[in-house]
């Protein structure tokens, strides 16, 4: 079993694990992890594992059974045996872009507030894919309207429900292509804003920022149909850096 730190404290850029396995891929699994796992549209995390007499950089982390994270070396080299003491180091830059595009997908999906069919995560923009039979009419209006959200400077926060709790309010899940996971007893709701200023409340395993103005201004980008029902909506970070 794998703890995941991302989940905890997804601004933490360097810490300490055990290795759990090697597996027969040469996939590193660590009792506890920084990096996130690829999965929900958000890529897995890069960055290096460093350990006495060795590193290897890390291409991607992707998930291992139920309750695990293997981490993808880049390359060919030696690995650290099972038991031994490595240092994890984020590809920060990379992560909080991540974090960024993916909060601002959960305002995208307040200001068009239809069924969600498929999305993806990148390190400067992101899309999500709508049941929206016709384009929005006013391009600029939905623009205008995600910067406002992120100019509100809104908290995001999570909360936890049991598998019970959300199987009875439905409406929670944003989503017709990927539910979320359930069978461990609880799912993590995602929350934006607070109080009366609450804007969204949806179940979600993805790292995100703390604060929507932490998100920078955002460029709605191409918006495609992609089937007679579905349209694909992108959006990019202004700033990528």
């Amino acid at each position: 079993m794998t703890r995941m730190l991302f989940r905890d404290d997804p601004y933490l850029r360097a810490v300490e694990a055990r290795v759990l396995e090697v597996t027969e891929d040469g996939h590193i699994v660590p009792d506890r992890s920084l990096f996130y796992p690829r999965g929900g549209g958000q890529p897995g995390d890069a960055g290096r594992l460093s350990w006495e007499g060795g590193a290897l950089d890390i291409a991607d982390a992707i998930k291992h059974g139920d309750d695990a994270v293997a981490l993808v070396p880049a390359a060919e080299g030696a690995r650290p045996a099972p038991g031994t003491l490595v240092t994890q180091t984020l590809d920060w830059d990379r992560r909080h872009a991540h974090m960024r595009v993916h909060t601002a997908l959960h305002l995208l999906s307040v200001v068009i507030p239809l069924p969600v069919t498929g999305g993806a995560i990148g390190a400067d923009k992101g899309r999500l894919d709508f049941d929206m039979p016709e384009a929005p009419e006013d391009r600029d209006a939905v623009e205008a309207a995600l910067n406002a959200l992120v100019a509100r400077d809104l908290p995001v926060s999570e909360d936890w429900i049991t598998d019970a709790e959300l199987a009875a309010n439905p409406g929670l899940v944003k989503t017709m292509s990927v539910q979320p996971p359930m069978g461990q007893g609880r799912v993590r709701l995602v929350r934006i804003g607070t109080g009366a200023e609450q804007v969204d409340l949806q179940p979600c395993g993805g790292t995100h920022v703390a604060r929507t103005g932490e998100i920078g201004r955002l460029r709605l980008g191409k918006i495609e149909k992609k089937g007679r029902q579905n349209r694909r909506v992108s959006i990019h970070l202004d700033d990528p850096s």
